[in-house]
């Protein structure tokens, strides 16, 4: 490797988006940190993802909002003007996010590897991370430490929340509080299971104790959907969608005993927080998505439904495609799941 780590005065991370990648990115930089605790570290970071880690330590963030168009380019270019970094770390296979790169100014250029580096990375980098076969994204993102030198990469989480989130989340759930978060809602619509399922589920952990809260942004599609739950459930649920900020969620994700959710950002925000989750699958791998540390609870008919869709050996990161999925995850799967979660965390729940 031509870039001696040992000389490394500052790093620029490229990673804009989206909540659930942005918090396995957070691994990986405090990884770095943890071995370099003197580099001085610049993100280049989506608006709403900022929200979420404005309060790391450490960490300068320059916000790249990509609403603002073409001009989002040129504030960034001129944000960074001048300036010089020792190593881009460029983590983002997506066009916006190359040409953003255009705008930072680095010798060494770290990319992914030739089969992931899409979308033209591999046109404005100059090196690239260990090829991986089979990796989780939080894997794959970990490859760019590796590259430059971190030897420990077990995944851990410290994202600062401030007093007044954390006091509002000890207001919502009490101490020794037995609570069930979903967080129903992902960013398409396909993604999401249906109304009636999740209300069962609610009506399953109330009768074993639990408080259900529904948890989510201010989107219409979140509302709704939260809505249909609340119809469905004939016991009481409470709801908090989209009258939470992304701090306030993660303090409520850290105090609760479980969390079901399908493939969103909430279910990795959750794992940061050390809760576990119970994932729900269909278009993509969990192997390559899933909540990081709760695989074990995760719901999938992933497999059998790419199998039905293709033949032969799938590309890793392979996407299932259909509108109605999702309806194959059954009511009785995921109560099964939710039982075994509370076997296994019976003393964590009953604290």
């Amino acid at each position: 490797m031509s870039l001696n780590p040992n000389t490394m005065n500052s790093l620029c991370l490229l990673r804009l988006s989206a909540i659930g990648d942005v918090c396995h990115a957070v691994a990986m930089v405090q990884a770095i940190q943890r071995q370099y605790p003197e580099l001085k570290i610049t993100w280049v970071i989506g608006k709403l993802e900022y929200q979420l880690l404005k309060h790391l330590p450490h960490i300068e963030f320059v916000i790249f909002d990509k609403s603002q168009g073409w001009r989002s380019y040129f504030n960034l270019r001129k944000t960074l003007k001048g300036r010089h970094f020792d190593v881009l770390l460029h983590m983002q296979v997506a066009l916006r996010a190359t040409l953003a790169s255009l705008a930072i100014s680095a010798k060494t250029r770290i990319g992914f590897d030739r089969a992931r580096a899409k979308e033209g990375q591999w046109l404005v980098t100059n090196q690239r991370v260990e090829p991986l076969t089979k990796p989780h994204v939080l894997e794959g993102f970990m490859g760019f430490a590796k590259a430059i030198g971190v030897k420990d990469l077990t995944p851990q989480w410290h994202i600062p929340v401030p007093i007044a989130d954390t006091e509002f989340a000890q207001t919502q759930i009490k101490d020794n509080e037995k609570v069930l978060i979903i967080c129903a809602a992902a960013s398409k619509a396909e993604r999401n299971w249906l109304p009636e399922r999740y209300a069962a589920v609610a009506s399953h952990a109330i009768s074993k104790g639990f408080r259900v809260i529904l948890c989510g942004g201010p989107t219409a599609l979140e509302k709704n959907l939260a809505e249909q739950i609340l119809q469905a459930c004939p016991s009481k649920i409470d709801n908090l969608v989209g009258k939470t900020s992304l701090t306030q969620l993660l303090a409520l994700l850290k105090r609760a005993s479980l969390v079901l959710a399908p493939d969103t950002g909430p279910a990795h925000m959750a794992v940061t927080q050390g809760t576990p989750v119970i994932g729900l699958y269909a278009h993509s791998n969990p192997g390559r998505t899933g909540p990081y540390l709760s695989q074990q609870y995760v719901v999938s008919v992933y497999d059998e439904v790419i199998a039905s869709q293709q033949r032969g050996e799938v590309k890793w990161g392979t996407r299932a495609k259909g509108h109605d999925l999702m309806k194959l995850i059954s009511f009785e799967s995921v109560k099964k799941k939710f039982d075994k979660v509370i076997e296994d965390y019976s003393l964590l729940l009953n604290k």
